[in-house]
């Protein structure tokens, strides 16, 4: 990452960064997020795959610009000098006295840049060996090195504020609607878990992350690797939140207008029921037992009399009290389901937070 400007954390920044960064909202919001949509535009393609494509779409398009950021802003004094951010200073000056003779105008008078090259060796060798600077580097980056820059809690956290209270009203802008419920719980736990890093990595004394992590990169350029990566991520959720969007209020509709068919059912085959009973009564009432019981019997020669016995219209209610079950558990089905989704987000988040805080406190 780089060691010129950016708008790495709430505390540092500068005027550049903040119009990048909103020129790359702007790019996820108005760009991204058709193109999302048009992805998972209902029956283009099936369910999961239309949510692996668009997962895998913004993916691979937030790696993309955030790598070409990365390469444009060049190498910090870590990775300039070929050492991490655990090296102590001898490490550093054996370091630097390998690529000053290697880099020093004199030993390459064929290369204009060569001043260039050899004034940033220098210039990072000078920070890094300067325990206050170099501390100073790894919180606020260069920026905080040219304006002096030290930690202030109170500065500290206005800027806090007023970073994550800009982009929780323009996520709540964006996920308004009954449709965007999911979108936006998935939004705000995102920015409230990036808010709980941020502050626990800028407040921590010295090195918060573990030496395999990063190795080459401060704490300030891995604030700005999540305040870069966060609009992808909030249009991520708008786009998937709302493909995965189920309506309770229709579905519970839908169940109580299947109940009320299946009742109507019911009624006209009990009344079918009913009516046979009694012609069946009237028919046998004159006496002789074997009208009674043959009448059932002659039944099934009549081509389908059958159905209008009462044996026969018991059997079309069993058959359409099963066809209306169905429609109702189906109902049934998806409301349980979106039930068990949402407490899988919440139980989800807890969980991450877990690892997060074991990983990085081991």
């Amino acid at each position: 990452m780089s060691d010129e400007g950016g708008n790495g954390g709430a505390g540092g920044g500068g005027g550049g960064d903040d119009l990048s960064g909103l020129s790359g909202f702007f790019f996820y919001v108005f760009i991204v997020h058709p193109a999302t949509a048009w992805i998972l535009r209902p029956g283009r393609f099936e369910r999961k795959k239309s949510i692996m494509y668009a997962i895998g779409f913004l993916a691979v398009l937030a790696a993309v610009k955030t790598g070409m950021e990365m390469q444009a802003k060049g190498p910090n004094h870590y990775a300039l000098l070929g050492v991490n951010r655990n090296s102590s200073p001898l490490d550093i000056k054996r370091r630097y006295k390998k690529l000053s003779l290697q880099l020093h105008p004199d030993k390459n008078p064929n290369d204009p840049e060569a001043p260039a090259k050899f004034d940033r060796v220098k210039k990072a060798y000078d920070v890094l060996m300067d325990m206050e600077f170099r501390e100073v580097y790894n919180k606020f980056g260069a920026e905080g090195i040219k304006s002096n820059k030290r930690f202030d809690e109170t500065q500290f956290f206005i800027e806090l504020g007023v970073f994550y209270v800009t982009w929780g009203i323009m996520a709540y802008v964006l996920t308004l609607g009954k449709r965007s419920g999911l979108a936006r719980q998935w939004t705000f736990t995102g920015l409230i878990v990036m808010l709980v890093l941020e502050i626990s990595v800028m407040t921590s004394q010295g090195n918060p992350f573990p030496s395999w992590f990063l190795p080459q990169n401060t704490e300030y350029e891995a604030v700005w690797l999540m305040h870069t990566l966060f609009p992808a991520f909030m249009n991520g959720c708008r786009s998937i939140g709302g493909y995965l969007y189920v309506d309770l209020e229709a579905q519970t509709r839908q169940l109580l207008l299947a109940l009320q068919e299946q009742n109507k059912d019911i009624l006209l085959v009990l009344r079918d029921v009913q009516i046979g009973v009694q012609n069946i009564q009237a028919t046998g009432g004159g006496g002789g037992g074997n009208r009674v019981t043959n009448a059932p019997a002659a039944a099934p020669t009549l081509g389908g009399a059958s159905r209008v016995t009462p044996t026969g219209k018991i059997r079309e209610l069993q058959e359409r009290l099963q066809a209306s079950n169905s429609t109702v558990q189906q109902a049934v089905g998806q409301l349980k389901s979106e039930k068990s989704n949402s407490n899988f987000g919440f139980y989800a988040m807890i969980l991450g937070y877990v690892a997060f805080s074991y990983v990085f406190s081991s």
